[in-house]
């Protein structure tokens, strides 16, 4: 009979991260196909064929090719459940992206090759840093011309901090791209050959044990030289500095023609963690602790858009999930029926009967959840640690250019605002919306959907840059409004001042130090 703890350990839940075009979209493609979950992989770019990735589900993601909003999928491999949670690279949605990651026990970090480590790399990889995150690295489009790999791997630690082991060790690049000296396997993998020729033994000295004409190649030599390098100067392998998040072990390929990546996620599954223990207001709770517990690390409206619907994700952290079971909304104390449920693959969904810990499952939501709630079978009403909440940067005043739609606008916004992607605010006195996001890129998500899936038409008037600051105090003299301190309303009806720059906020300070503020940003850090 199989065990919690038992279903438990077959577990491997995993967010991708990376910088736009990295490939991070077509290396999720790639494990969905040799999931099973499949037939046949669309990438980003076969946009002519009508073939779109599986994880970029929304509109507007087909038109533009990339990804701005995580996925979902679940597919089984060789014993395991896995769940992969795809992320949107730009840098506009990387609050997205943060949540995502507290919903995770490690993460697959993609570099491509010819551009070594970018910006939006280094960032998230921050964020797995912080909560400790095991790390997989996959350095990916070893068949273009690229940086030399003792290069990317000096990268990797000087810039990242972290240390590294190389699985495997390409063995040229680009046109000479011929395939990897494996490691880890103790055997070459070759690139562009048929299944049963791909794999070729080495002997104990970590030479071909099999007489190949890759013998009389000077890449051949060249790569044993390296091999040695790493054997004499290189970190050890430790699968308990793994675990820790301190030693990243370091995966070459291209995953666009699918090479190394079965390899990869073999490895994968075989040293990244099951579900771990989670912190929460009365201590920490572990995966399989009896009682059903997890919480909402991400709303989506509109997945299916003949429908409405809206969907809240949800990260199982301990017990078992049965449908129809009953459970407390922490926030209010209110019990809830979980009827409706769902599993993914991206927008592709079926009913879920039953998961366990370390599933990511979907909750039919009709405005009971919000981003950061726990829900739980326990009595005592007790929450999973705060998820980052952003300050907004830009804003825009937002109006509907059809009087007569006004139920739709107003439906739209709310909706799209509980995705948390964009922060809605109301002026005091007229009470304008204001829509606050830290990318501008979030704007131009807003409008689409606003037009595709509401029907509705917006103007959107440019605000500028502001610096928001929330105010402790329920009240408030309405009358510190100014045009350089405009007070405002968020949804929940806290009051808040956008501020035109550092200057203004200074001013404001000296001016009324009876009046606290606060940025909810680092209350969060």
């Amino acid at each position: 009979m199989t065990t919690l703890n038992d279903e438990v350990q077959t577990r491997r839940t995993f967010a991708i991260i990376s910088h736009p075009d990295a490939g991070k979209t077509t290396l999720t493609e790639k494990l969905l196909l040799f999931g099973g979950a499949i037939r046949d992989a669309g990438t980003v770019k076969a946009r002519k064929t009508g073939k779109y990735a599986t994880s970029d589900w929304m509109e507007i993601e087909k038109q533009r090719g990339i990804s701005v909003t995580s996925s979902v999928m679940q597919f089984d491999y060789d014993d395991f459940r896995v769940n992969i949670l795809d992320t949107p690279g730009h840098q506009d949605f990387s609050e997205d992206t943060y949540r995502t990651l507290m919903a995770v026990d490690s993460a697959v970090m993609i570099v491509d090759s010819a551009k070594g480590i970018e910006d939006q790399t280094i960032k998230l990889f921050k964020v797995c840093r912080m909560r400790g995150i095991p790390i997989f690295t996959f350095i990916n489009k070893m068949d273009r011309q690229g940086k030399m790999p003792l290069e990317l791997l000096a990268e990797l630690e000087e810039v990242l901090g972290i240390e590294t082991y190389p699985m495997n060790w390409p063995i040229g690049m680009g046109k000479e791209f011929v395939g990897v000296y494996d490691r880890f396997n103790n055997r070459i993998e070759q690139f562009k050959s048929d299944e049963k020729d791909r794999y070729l033994p080495l002997n104990d000295e970590g030479e071909l044990a099999v007489d190949h004409e890759l013998k009389d190649s000077p890449l051949y030599e060249q790569t044993l030289e390296e091999i040695m390098l790493l054997s004499e100067a290189g970190n050890q392998f430790s699968e308990e500095n793994i675990l820790a998040g301190t030693l990243s072990p370091v995966f070459f390929g291209s995953a666009l023609t699918t090479f190394g990546v079965q390899t990869f996620l073999d490895a994968y599954l075989q040293f990244a963690p099951a579900p771990q223990s989670r912190n929460t207001t009365v201590g920490e709770i572990q995966p399989i602790n009896e009682d059903f517990s997890g919480f909402i690390f991400k709303i989506q409206a509109n997945m299916n858009p003949k429908h409405r619907d809206r969907i809240a994700f949800l990260r199982i952290c301990s017990g078992k999930f049965e449908r129809g079971m009953s459970v407390f909304l922490s926030r209010t104390g209110k019990p809830i029926n979980l009827s409706s449920s769902t599993q993914f693959l991206a927008d592709d969904r079926n009913t879920v009967n039953e998961a366990v810990s370390g599933d990511i499952i979907g909750l039919y939501d009709t405005g009971n959840y919000q981003i950061g709630d726990t829900i739980t079978t326990s009595k005592e009403m007790y929450q999973f640690d705060r998820l980052p909440q952003f300050t907004p940067e830009l804003f825009m005043r937002v109006t509907a250019k059809n009087v007569m739609k006004q139920k739709h606008f107003h439906k739209g916004i709310n909706q799209l605002v509980q995705e948390g992607a964009i922060q809605l605010f109301k002026t005091i006195r007229m009470e304008e919306y204001l829509l606050g996001a830290v990318g501008q890129l979030q704007f131009e998500v807003f409008e689409h959907r606003m037009r595709n899936e509401y029907n509705v038409d917006v103007i959107m008037e440019r605000m500028g840059s502001k610096i928001t600051r929330w105010v402790e105090d329920e009240k408030i003299d309405e009358n510190l409004h100014s045009t350089r301190s405009i007070l405002v309303k968020d949804r929940y009806d806290k009051y808040a001042f956008l501020f035109e720059n550092d200057f203004a906020l200074r001013w404001f300070q000296d001016k009324n130090p009876d009046v606290k503020l606060y940025n909810p940003m680092d209350m969060s850090e």
